[in-house]
């Protein structure tokens, strides 16, 4: 699906888990388990899909988790936003949906779209209270695209909203399910 960006007058984000990571190296934080490279595929699965949809991205939210940051700083070099540019904020690691919805209110309206890099299970909280059906899970690599029909990222609690897709690596083609 392509999306319909409305100059000014809708405000879309994505939201996107970070791709797979190891569990094999003991004695690390869970907070600087590095990214797979079976992760890193999935994810290139998903930014040639992004890419088809002539997708860009105005602003990036990570979370600080190495994963996280990681996969965000993958995406936006693949979108050409300056990886420098990318927001970290440590919240996103232990956020609820509600309070990834709260780092809307401090954005700029300038902002169109905004894509969001975290960890679940907050982020198919998230988008469970948009999606009808529900997910069950958001998988690694997978993103949620949303737009809003307000001109103000403050008013999207309450603005219509469309699905422009839900999109999981598996489903696209040559990515092997795992």
């Amino acid at each position: 699906m392509v999306i319909r960006y409305l100059q000014g007058s809708m405000k879309t984000v994505f939201i996107v888990r970070h791709a797979k990571s190891s569990w094999d190296i003991s004695g690390i934080p869970d907070e600087e388990r590095p990214l797979l490279e079976k992760g890193k595929k999935k994810t290139k699965k998903i930014i040639d899909f992004l890419h088809q949809q002539n997708i860009s991205v105005d602003h990036i939210i990570s979370s600080h988790a190495a994963r996280a940051l990681e996969t965000a700083k993958i995406l936006a070099h693949a979108l050409n936003y300056p990886k420098n540019r990318i927001k970290v904020d440590p919240h996103i690691y232990f956020a609820n949906g509600n309070r990834i919805l709260d780092l809307f209110y401090d954005l700029s309206d300038q902002y169109n779209s905004v894509m969001i890099v975290g960890h679940n299970p907050t982020l198919t909280d998230l988008v469970n209270q948009y999606l009808r059906p529900r997910i069950d899970n958001l998988p690694t690599s997978g993103i949620v695209s949303i737009s809003f029909d307000t001109d103000q990222w403050e008013k999207i609690p309450l603005a219509n909203h469309t699905i422009n897709f839900v999109v999981f690596p598996k489903e696209l083609t040559g990515t092997k399910k795992s």
